[in-house]
């Protein structure tokens, strides 16, 4: 048997003792029916204790999947990342959110870098298997605050990118890589988009996904509040909300520098993921990982039924208590009349 305490035993052991010392006190302290109720305590403590504990038995196994593929990931973060014209009326990270998830869940195993632009390039997360961190990542992952934006370049992670993918192939030449752009081709500077192509040597596959519409969606203010809520106010431009399109030409363009397909997603069509340049090893391949079978649960539930058995009593207690004061409140009320009678002018009282 093994432990995976919840807290320091040191803390445990300083949390419980105490209370266990008054618990056998007051044992030794009570007689008849009460020595019953202080052992039942006393051993839902110890239920508690051993619980905290987290016993298990080691040697379970869980099979794991394997992607013997580095996939880089490059958002937009943009103002108009957030132009709400995904699934109705929703903003575009949604859609870019939904769109990771399936591709986490694609290529098991795989190592996912993420990257993301607006007036910089940063990378906010390396090459990691910890998809965990990768999807906790995008749900905070916010757009730049539009007070602070100036205008940007849909190409402006291309050396970024370029830098990662060089490094991964180096540090691990027998992995494949892939790479996929969330974005909607806006290109909000005078200057045209840097090229992708220094990428394109390193890329065995991907694809780039382009988010928004024809008809464009309004930007709500982003202030950088750390809720994650908008401002509620939009972006205006001549005394209206402005409009964000998406530019399939500039997408279409990164694509083709990338080596790469292009998809326009909507809310109502699935994605098309391509197969990982590296085969997914089946689970015989993959081997194992040890596991262990908890067993905390036989302690919670002894500390369930315990806490029943106190409920119940406690219950009784309160209904004898009500019995018992039911029947002295009648004598007194009738006490009481009788003394308004005796002072009653038609009896012959005070008057």
């Amino acid at each position: 048997m093994i432990f995976q305490p919840v807290l320091n035993v040191f803390l445990l052991v300083l949390l419980c003792v105490p209370v266990a010392a008054l618990a056998v006190i007051a044992l030794t302290r009570a007689k008849g029916k009460d020595k019953a109720l202080w052992v039942m305590r006393l051993v839902m403590l110890l239920a508690c204790f051993f619980m905290f504990l987290r016993p298990g038995i080691p040697g379970g196994v869980t099979q794991t999947l394997a992607t013997d593929t580095d996939i880089v990931l490059v958002v937009d973060t943009t103002a108009s990342i957030v132009a709400e014209d995904w699934d109705g009326d929703q903003p575009r990270l949604d859609g870019v959110r939904a769109d990771v998830q399936t591709i986490v869940d694609e290529y098991p195993g795989a190592r996912f870098a993420l990257i993301t632009f607006d007036a910089s390039a940063d990378l906010r997360m390396p090459l990691t298997t910890d998809t965990t961190s990768l999807v906790s990542s995008l749900e905070v992952l916010r757009p730049e605050v539009t007070s602070q934006s100036r205008g940007s370049s849909i190409g402006l992670a291309n050396q970024l990118l370029a830098d990662t993918l060089s490094n991964a192939a180096a540090a691990s030449p027998d992995r494949s890589r892939m790479v996929f752009y969330f974005g909607d081709g806006e290109q909000t500077v005078t200057s045209a988009p840097e090229p992708f192509d220094g990428s394109r040597s390193f890329t065995d596959s991907g694809a780039v996904l382009g988010y928004g519409t024809a008809e464009g969606g309004p930007m709500q203010l982003t202030t950088g509040s750390l809720d994650g809520s908008g401002s509620g106010e939009y972006i205006e431009y001549q005394g209206s909300n402005a409009l964000s399109v998406i530019d399939e030409g500039n997408l279409e363009a990164i694509a083709s520098e990338l080596g790469v397909e292009y998809q326009h997603r909507t809310a109502d069509t699935e994605l098309t993921l391509p197969e990982a340049p590296s085969t997914t090893t089946n689970y015989a391949e993959s081997g194992s990982v040890g596991n262990v079978t908890e067993l905390y649960w036989i302690a919670a539930l002894v500390v369930v039924a315990l806490l029943g058995v106190e409920l119940a009593r406690a219950s009784m207690l309160v209904a004898r208590l009500r019995l018992l004061r039911a029947p002295a409140a009648r004598p007194r009320a009738r006490g009481r009349g009788l003394d308004r009678r005796e002072k009653s002018p038609t009896d012959g009282g005070a008057a």
